[in-house]
């Protein structure tokens, strides 16, 4: 790999790495121009480049031209053609087919360790459920005793696995003076990519455990409601603001609680059962 060109495993969107290339290229290269890359490539549009990195256009079946253009070697090339697939999977399912393909790449998990940490901790529903459980004053770091304390139960080597990824992350941290571990930093933060994806996981399999517990948890240790209501795009926006200062209400009103024994999910969901107008910008 030239110098100068940027490290691809470093990018998880491609049209990113297509404009931090061009921008290097651009300073390395003397002759450096979109026909530059068109012809590079054995593209007949010079302008194809650009309109691909706008957003405007997607690479289809041109992902091998572009490897051509970009002069990558055969690990890089695949890599590229898997961030390709990430990004253009039409399902949430098919994008996580594509993301553990780019995290099982060594060359990605040296350079993004961080994005896969945080991806496998909201891809998994027992994993802030674990660093929260570190809250309660009977908490032993043992995964068997973890994995049986949990609702549903899991096996023991997923306990384990969430142990190092919570601890690697600093989402668990252990206490200096009592040497057991303790809830640590929360904001660990990853790219949009990752997090969009993730979030989607963690969504999901918060609902499917909201579905187990009418019925497996008793009534009295649960509330699940809802309402149909019809209201305009003004009041939609008005109610997320509400909804949002209710959780945070919620969560501090948590986190006074010094005598923690259960680790619960609260969840909330706004979403429209009829089409939104043609007007509606998607926003928020």
């Amino acid at each position: 790999m030239s110098d100068w060109k940027p490290n691809i495993f470093e990018f998880l969107d491609y049209r990113a790495y297509l404009q931090a290339y061009y921008k290097a290229a651009k300073e390395n290269v003397s002759a450096f121009s979109y026909r530059y890359f068109a012809r590079r490539a054995g593209l007949s549009s010079p302008s194809f480049l650009r309109l691909v990195i706008l957003g405007e256009r997607n690479i289809g079946a041109t992902v091998d031209n572009f490897a051509q253009g970009l002069g990558l070697d055969e690990e890089e090339a695949r890599y590229f053609e898997l961030m390709v697939e990430f990004d253009q999977a039409d399902t949430d399912s098919e994008a996580n087919e594509a993301y553990e393909k780019l995290a099982a790449r060594r060359r990605f998990r040296t350079a993004r360790r961080i994005n896969e940490g945080m991806f496998e901790y909201l891809s998994h529903w027992y994993y802030p459920a674990i660093r929260e459980m570190a809250a309660r004053e009977d908490f032993r770091e043992d995964p068997a005793w973890i994995a049986a304390e949990l609702l549903p139960a899991i096996d023991p080597e997923s306990a384990a696995q969430a142990l190092d990824v919570l601890l690697e992350l600093g989402l668990l941290t252990r206490d200096e003076k009592e040497g057991r571990l303790v809830r640590g930093e929360s904001s660990v933060t990853t790219e949009h990519e990752v997090r969009s994806l993730a979030i989607a996981n963690y969504h999901r399999q918060m609902l499917e455990r909201a579905g187990e517990s009418i019925r497996k948890v008793p009534r009295e240790y649960r509330d699940l409601g809802a309402m149909t209501v019809c209201v305009s795009l003004d009041t939609v926006g008005e109610l997320k603001t509400r909804v949002h200062a209710f959780r945070e209400l919620l969560f501090e009103f948590c986190e006074r609680d010094e005598e923690a024994q259960v680790v619960y999910q609260f969840n909330t969901q706004l979403f429209p059962l009829s089409e939104l107008p043609t007007d509606a910008d998607g926003e928020g």
